[in-house]
C-alpha cells in the first residue's frame, strides 16, 4: 500500500436484534457480536471467508447465531455425555441446553485496543461471575480477541469461589470450505477419538488424515498444538494453532441432519467444516480456588504450493 497504511477501525453495528463489532485492518475483516462474545465472521482481503457464517444466521436476543465460533461453557455438547465431574457442577433447575449457559448472554466489551496493525478486543461474561442458572459457581470468564495477520481467541476462565470447578468447554469453530467432500484434516494420526454417532462412545484410534463422507461427530483427544484443514479447491491450508487444549470436536451434519438444522440451508453442509478447540472428556478442566486457565487458539491460512 503506498502512503500511510490505514487505522484499524472499531465500530459498533445492530444485526436485526444484536449488537456487533466490526473489526477493520488494513487487510481483513472480522463480525464479532456482544451476545456470547462470539465471533461471527473473519475474511482476509482477497480470500474466500476463513469462519463460515450461515447465510440463513437469525441474529437474535437468547439464541446462538448459527456459525462463527460460539463459546461453550461451562459443559460443552450434551451435558449427560459428559464426565461425572462436570455433571456434578450443576444442581439443577430448567433443562439444560446443549453446550452450556452462555453463548445467549450478553458480554460486556471491557476493552479495545488498536495500533498500526492490530486490534485487541476484551469481552467479560459478567452473569457468570455470580453463578449461573442451576449451576451456583462463581468463575470470571472473558474471551480475548487479537486481530492480526492471524486472529487469536482466548477464553479465561478463573474460579472465583472457594472450592473447586469443573469445565468442558470449547471454542465451536465453524471454517469455511470450499467443499468439504475434497478437504482433508492433518495433524489427527495416531490420536484417540470417541465417535458421537455410535451409542458406546468406545474409544477409537485414528489413522491417517481424515477425509469427510458422510455424517461426522468426533471427539478426538491427546492431540497436537497444530491442526489443518486442508482444501484442495481454494489452494490453501487453514492452520490453528492451540494452547490449553489436547481435544478437539470434528463435525459436519451431511445430508439428512442438515435438512433438521435450524438457521442452515440444506446444502450448507458443503460449505462448512467444524474443529472446535476443546476441553472435552478426559480433557476436562479442573480449577482450585483461585486458579486459572486459559484455552487458546490462532488460526490463519496458507497457500497451497503448485
Amino acid at each position: 500500500m503506498n502512503g500511510a497504511e490505514q487505522s484499524p477501525l472499531i465500530e459498533r453495528v445492530e444485526m436485526d436484534e444484536l449488537v456487533c463489532w466490526r473489526v477493520r485492518t488494513s487487510s481483513a475483516e472480522l463480525l464479532v457480536a456482544q451476545q456470547g462474545a462470539q465471533v461471527l465472521s473473519y475474511q482476509r482481503d482477497g480470500e474466500p471467508p476463513l469462519i463460515w457464517l450461515s447465510e440463513q444466521a437469525e441474529f437474535k436476543h437468547g439464541q446462538s447465531v448459527r456459525g462463527g465460533v460460539p463459546v461453550c461453557w461451562p459443559w460443552f455438547g450434551d451435558l449427560k455425555r459428559n464426565p461425572q465431574a462436570i455433571q456434578a457442577m450443576h444442581e439443577g433447575g430448567p433443562l439444560t441446553p446443549a453446550h452450556g449457559l452462555v453463548r445467549g448472554l450478553d458480554w460486556e466489551l471491557q476493552a479495545a485496543d488498536s495500533q498500526a496493525r492490530e486490534v485487541c478486543l476484551r469481552f467479560r461474561c459478567a452473569a457468570a461471575e455470580q453463578g449461573l442458572p442451576g449451576w451456583p459457581h462463581g468463575v470470571a470468564l472473558s474471551l480475548d480477541i487479537r486481530l492480526n495477520q492471524t486472529l487469536q481467541l482466548q477464553l479465561t476462565s478463573e474460579n472465583l469461589g472457594t472450592e473447586p470447578v469443573a469445565i468442558s468447554q470449547a471454542l465451536h469453530s465453524y471454517f469455511a470450505v470450499g467443499d468439504v467432500r475434497q478437504v482433508s484434516v492433518e495433524g489427527l494420526d495416531g490420536s484417540r477419538y470417541v465417535d458421537a454417532l455410535e451409542q458406546d462412545w468406545r474409544a477409537q484410534r485414528h489413522t491417517g488424515e481424515l477425509h469427510i463422507a458422510g455424517e461426522t461427530d468426533r471427539l478426538y483427544l491427546d492431540l497436537p498444538s497444530r491442526l489443518a484443514i486442508r482444501d484442495p479447491q481454494w489452494q490453501r491450508r487453514i492452520v490453528l494453532e492451540t494452547s490449553g487444549s489436547r481435544s478437539a470436536v470434528l463435525w459436519n451434519p451431511w445430508i439428512d441432519k442438515a435438512k433438521r438444522l435450524s438457521q442452515f440451508a440444506e446444502d450448507a453442509w458443503q460449505g462448512m467444516l467444524c474443529i472446535e478447540t476443546a476441553n472435552v472428556l478426559d480433557d476436562l478442566v479442573q480449577l482450585a480456588p483461585g486458579a486459572q486457565h486459559r484455552l487458546g487458539v490462532s488460526l490463519w491460512s496458507e497457500a497451497l504450493p503448485g
